[in-house]
Formats: C-alpha cells, sequence, structure tokens
C-alpha cells in the first residue's frame, strides 16, 4: 500500500470567514483492522480519498464525493448507493469494518442564532442499514477579535530623588505571553 498524505495536507479549507452557517460536506470515515485499499479501489469511480494509512494494526480511510452535494441527505444517499452496489469482496471489507461514519461538515459563523439539518427518516434508516453512524461536525466560526489589548503600567526610574514615580508612568503592551503571569 503507497502511502498517502494526511488529509490536511490535500484539502485546504477555504480562508475566508463565512457569513453564515453552512453545510460543507459529508465525509465517509471507515476504520477497519482490514486493508481497505480494495474497497477503496471499487469506489474510485465517484469519490476522493482524503486520506487512508495505517496506524498500527488498524486501517483507515477518509473518503468525500466527487461532486459536491446540495444536502446531507443527498451525500449521504449517494454514498449509500454506492456500498450497496459494491461488489461481495469489498462488500465484506464494509460489513467487517470496524467504524462506518457519515461525518457530516457543518462551518459555524455568527449567523444564524441556530442551525439545522433535518435528515429525512429513510437518509437515517438506510445508514443504520448499513451499520453505519452518523457524525456531525461543526467547525467554529472564525470572529475578529474585539478586545484591545491590556496594558501593564509600570513606574519609569528617576536619578531624580524629587520626581514622583506615579507622576511618569509609561504603558507597555502585554504580549500573550506575559498575560498568562497576570
Amino acid at each position: 500500500m503507497s502511502a498517502m498524505p494526511h488529509r490536511w495536507a490535500t484539502r485546504v479549507m477555504p480562508s475566508h470567514n463565512y457569513v453564515a452557517t453552512t453545510f460543507l460536506n459529508v465525509d465517509l470515515d471507515i476504520y477497519s483492522r482490514s486493508d481497505l485499499q480494495p474497497l477503496l479501489a471499487a469506489l474510485s469511480q465517484k469519490t476522493l480519498v482524503l486520506h487512508a494509512g495505517r496506524y498500527g494494526r488498524s486501517h483507515s480511510a477518509h473518503l468525500e464525493l466527487a461532486r459536491s452535494p446540495k444536502t446531507a441527505n443527498e451525500a449521504i444517499r449517494i454514498f449509500a448507493g454506492l456500498i450497496s452496489g459494491l461488489p461481495k469482496r469489498e462488500r465484506r471489507l464494509w460489513d467487517m469494518a470496524t467504524a462506518r461514519d457519515f461525518n457530516i461538515g457543518v462551518q459555524a459563523a455568527t449567523q444564524p442564532h441556530s442551525y439545522e439539518i433535518r435528515l429525512a427518516h429513510d437518509t437515517v434508516k438506510t445508514v443504520s442499514a448499513l451499520k453505519a453512524r452518523i457524525v456531525v461536525t461543526v467547525y467554529g466560526a472564525e470572529v475578529a477579535s474585539t478586545e484591545k489589548p491590556r496594558v501593564r503600567k509600570t513606574a519609569r526610574k528617576s536619578n531624580s530623588a524629587e520626581s514622583d514615580p506615579t507622576t511618569s508612568l509609561e504603558e507597555y503592551p502585554l504580549s500573550p505571553n506575559s498575560r498568562r503571569y497576570l
């Protein structure tokens, strides 16, 4: 099995701030004690492998659909159709996996206050029939900080014995590392 780069090395998340909370995609995450390469090959026409590899005695694969679905229901149903159509040997690899997750990705934003993804009853039944789980991953909102930097006031040492140390204060911005000592 050839080594593939880690999933974050191959997929770059958009760098812009989302104005509204948004459904991103559904990843299919598979964990197994067996090599998943034959399963990945069987799914390769309609999916992209984000990452596949071995960790000790376990194998994992993380896929997404080659085309972007508009809804989580659509993505899960397409994945389910692909899995249902697998040849016997590859379907056995799916059935023997230790975990099978349909991972719904959501990018959070400050609006709206709440966000719902409603899965159809048939979608949930299909996932259950595949002995898989539904997972939701919410990526935190990127909010610009409006917090003003904290300032520490210190007395400047003076050579003159007559000067009042409280009248010659200087302000020094605190570095992020110095805040932990306050």
